[in-house]
C-alpha cells in the first residue's frame, strides 16, 4: 500500500458529485414538512448505507482493499458513535416539543452545519497528528474519556436534561430577540408577523430587543442546541476516526457518508432504541479498543516499536465483531420492563 493516500482529484470529484446529487435527490423527495414514517426512513437509511458501500467499492477497485478498509472502518465507527448523538437529539426535540415533520427540517440544517464543522475538525486533527505522533496519546485519552463518560452516565441513570435551558440557548436569549412560540416551522419571523401574533394574546411576551426587525423562534433555539451538541460530539468522534487512519480525505469521506444518513437513521432509531438495549455497551467496548489502538500506534512511533500492528482488515473485523455482539446480545437478552429501575 502507498504510504499516503493524498488528495486524488478524481476521488474528490467522485465524492463531492455523489454527495451533491444524493443530497439533491433527498431534498426533492422531502420537500414537504410532513412527518416521515418508519418505512420511508428505513428505505432512505438503506439508500445512504448503500451509497457509502458503493464508495467503498470504488476505492477498492480504483486503489486497493487496504485504503477501502480504512475508509469503511472509519465509516462504521462514526455511524456507531452517532447512535449516542441521536439519543441526545431525541431528548432535545422532546424538550422543545418539536413535531416529527419539523424534526426532519431541523435535522437537515443541523447536518449541513455538521458537514462544515467536521471538515474543520478533521483538518485540524489530522494536521496535529501528522505534526507529532505524541498527539496520538492525547487523542487516545480523549476517546477513553468518552467511553468512561458513557459508563458513568449509565450507572448514574441521570434524568433527561431540559435542553430549553442549554448553555447555547441561554447565550442566544441574551443576544437575539426571541418570540416564545412556534410559527409555521420558521426559524425567524419579522416584526410585523410577531406583532400580528401578539395582537390580543396577553399570554405571549417578547424577549430581548422589542424594537428588533426580526425575532428568533423556539425552532431556531432547538437547531442551536442540536448544532452545539453535535460540535461537542465531534471532539469525541474525530479523534476516534483518526485512530483508524490519518488520511484527511478518507476520514472526511467516512464521516460525511455516516452523517448524511443520520436524519433517516434518527427516525428508525427512535422506533428501535428500546430493542437495542446492549448496543451502548458495545460502543463503550469499541471506544476502549480504539483508544488502545491509538495509544499503541503512537507508542510504536515515539517510544519504540512493539512489533504489534493492528492493520486495516483486522481493525474492520474487530469493529464489526464488537457491534455484532452488541446487537446479538440485545436480541438474545432483551431488557425486561422494569429492569434497572427501582
Amino acid at each position: 500500500m502507498e504510504h499516503h493516500f493524498g488528495y486524488p482529484f478524481h476521488v474528490i470529484l467522485v465524492f463531492f458529485v455523489t454527495v451533491g446529487l444524493a443530497v439533491y435527490v433527498d431534498l426533492r423527495a422531502h420537500r414537504s414538512s410532513t412527518e416521515i414514517g418508519l418505512k420511508d426512513a428505513a428505505l432512505w437509511s438503506v439508500f445512504w448505507i448503500g451509497l457509502a458501500l458503493a464508495f467503498y467499492g470504488y476505492l477498492w477497485v480504483g486503489y486497493n482493499k487496504e485504503w477501502a478498509d480504512l475508509y469503511l472502518t472509519g465509516y462504521v465507527l462514526e455511524k456507531t458513535l452517532s447512535v449516542d448523538n441521536l439519543m441526545v437529539f431525541i431528548a432535545i426535540f422532546s424538550s422543545f416539543a418539536i413535531s416529527g415533520g419539523l424534526q426532519h427540517r431541523i435535522l437537515y440544517w443541523g447536518i449541513l452545519g455538521a458537514l462544515i464543522f467536521r471538515a474543520i475538525f478533521v483538518l485540524a486533527g489530522t494536521s496535529l497528528f501528522l505534526a507529532s505522533a505524541w498527539v496520538g496519546f492525547l487523542f487516545a485519552a480523549v476517546v477513553a474519556w468518552s467511553a468512561w463518560k458513557m459508563m458513568t452516565a449509565r450507572e448514574e441513570e441521570e434524568e433527561i436534561a431540559d435542553y430549553t435551558d442549554h448553555w447555547s440557548v441561554r447565550i442566544a436569549k441574551r443576544v437575539l430577540p426571541i418570540f416564545p412560540r412556534m410559527h409555521a416551522g420558521r426559524f425567524f419571523i419579522t416584526r410585523k408577523v410577531a406583532e400580528e401574533l401578539l395582537d390580543g394574546d396577553s399570554t405571549l411576551q417578547l424577549h430581548g430587543r422589542t424594537w428588533a426587525s426580526f425575532f428568533a423562534t423556539p425552532a431556531f433555539l432547538c437547531l442551536l442546541a442540536i448544532e452545539t451538541s453535535d460540535i461537542m460530539f465531534a471532539f469525541d468522534s474525530v479523534p476516534a476516526v483518526i485512530a483508524v487512519t490519518q488520511e484527511p480525505l478518507l476520514v472526511y469521506a467516512a464521516m460525511i457518508f455516516a452523517i448524511l444518513g443520520l436524519r433517516s437513521l434518527y427516525f428508525v432509531l427512535a422506533a428501535l432504541t428500546r430493542y437495542l438495549v446492549h448496543l451502548e455497551k458495545a460502543v463503550i467496548v469499541l471506544l476502549y479498543f480504539i483508544a488502545a489502538k491509538l495509544a499503541l500506534q503512537s507508542w510504536n512511533h515515539t517510544i519504540g516499536d512493539t512489533g504489534i500492528d493492528i492493520g486495516a482488515g483486522l481493525s474492520l473485523g474487530i469493529v464489526l465483531g464488537i457491534l455484532a455482539l452488541g446487537v446479538i446480545a440485545s436480541l438474545v437478552f432483551p431488557e425486561r420492563e422494569g429492569d434497572g429501575k427501582e
